[in-house]
């Protein structure tokens, strides 16, 4: 057996090694690439971020490029275990770490933080005070209400008061919005914005889900105004939570939705005109939310996603008497109070939004389900 047939298959075993048979930086599994300068096995999407470190990563494909004896020793020696005990030794417990579905300047900020700027070894603590030291303010590109355009506005987030605020002009004494952390989630959404690092803040306002749209020009800068809003949000968690460790809370901090998409939607009769809308399934807080478009400031309205023995369901079902429908995979959410009709697209979404409301309807309440369940019946 020649060497490059010897050392490919030691790497396809080692690859297979508990921790290194996932990506050590998004926890893909079966990862196809490494870094032989650091000793790490990767995917093929962090394996992006690291090729453009050439000073701290050197990347190669473990099934088509050629592995010396020296290299192939160096990665029996580290692997992916020895890497994570070295560089993500202070990880702050609010800092999100990145999985394979999430978007790609997550994914390179925690890559170069972790390998490039070194801010998890433990020596170099100062570098994480940017966003975990209670307060953070700067400019961010925000999507205005009416034009839509994208104008710079400065905002201002505080532990103090925990609040995020944000100010039309950088000279205006008060504030254009007060946003009580309280309610807030962040997400990114490049697509959905059309910038690759699109944030998407949410929160309630008199009882309705509102939502900024914002980015800014650098990565880093946009990660770190996430962190930072999820170090404000643990220590709000704490204060309203003391009792509950951080493994408890991390959770709560800020979520993704489940599912987002368009479908239509009749009324309460189900014999008036179908239209299309935005729909957002947020699962944590069982909330099926729906938009005109989606870029909309505020919801439209909302639909309690309660547990089956409750009176909840979600099934396949055809519409009667009902016009303006363009599309003709249907399906019905009964609540205690009425019966929802909603058509996708295509069978391949239909499926999907079965699953992700079956998913939810599953799940057992939560003390804190069955305020939000009332909040909504207020609302209505």
């Amino acid at each position: 057996m020649s060497n490059w047939d010897r050392n490919k298959k030691i790497l396809l075993d080692l690859v297979k090694e508990p921790g290194n048979d996932r990506c050590a930086d998004c926890g893909a599994p079966d990862p196809d690439w490494a870094s032989c300068s650091l000793g790490i096995f990767v995917c093929l999407d962090c394996s992006g971020p690291h090729r453009s470190l050439p000073a701290a990563s050197r990347i190669k494909s473990i099934r088509l490029d050629f592995w010396d004896d020296e290299l192939v020793e160096f990665m029996k020696a580290n692997g992916n275990a020895n890497a994570r005990a070295f560089y993500e030794r202070s990880v702050p417990s609010f800092y999100y770490r990145p999985q394979q579905w999430d978007s790609a300047v997550l994914r390179e900020q925690w890559i170069r933080a972790k390998y490039e700027r070194l801010e998890f070894t433990g020596d170099n603590i100062h570098l994480q005070k940017a966003y975990s030291g209670g307060a953070y303010q700067g400019i961010l590109w925000k999507k205005g209400k009416d034009k839509g355009q994208f104008q710079k506005r400065k905002f201002v987030l505080s532990d103090v008061d925990f609040t995020l605020k944000y100010f039309n002009k950088e000279d205006t004494k008060g504030p254009k919005a007060v946003i009580f952390i309280k309610t807030l989630n962040a997400i990114f959404q490049p697509e959905k914005i059309g910038h690759p690092h699109g944030l998407q803040i949410t929160f309630l306002e008199e009882g309705r889900t509102r939502n900024l749209f914002v980015y800014h020009e650098s990565g880093q800068e946009i990660v770190n105004w996430f962190n930072a809003i999820r170090a404000t949000r643990l220590a709000y968690l704490k204060t309203a939570f003391p009792t509950a460790s951080d493994s408890e809370l991390i959770p709560w901090i800020t979520r993704n939705y489940t599912k987002e998409g368009y479908m239509e939607k009749t009324g309460p009769m189900q014999r008036e005109a179908f239209r299309k809308r935005w729909f957002v399934l947020d699962s944590q807080e069982r909330k099926l939310l729906y938009f005109k478009t989606q870029l909309d400031a505020v919801e439209l309205g909302a639909v309690f996603i309660g547990p089956e023995d409750m009176g909840y369901s979600v099934t396949e079902r055809q519409p009667r008497g009902t016009r303006g429908n363009k599309w003709k995979f249907g399906m019905m959410v009964e609540t205690p109070e009425r019966q929802f009709i909603f058509m996708c697209e295509q069978e391949r979404e239909q499926k999907e939004w079965l699953e992700a409301i079956g998913h939810v309807i599953s799940k057992p309440m939560l003390p804190q389900d069955y305020a939000t369940e009332a909040n909504l019946r207020r609302k209505r």
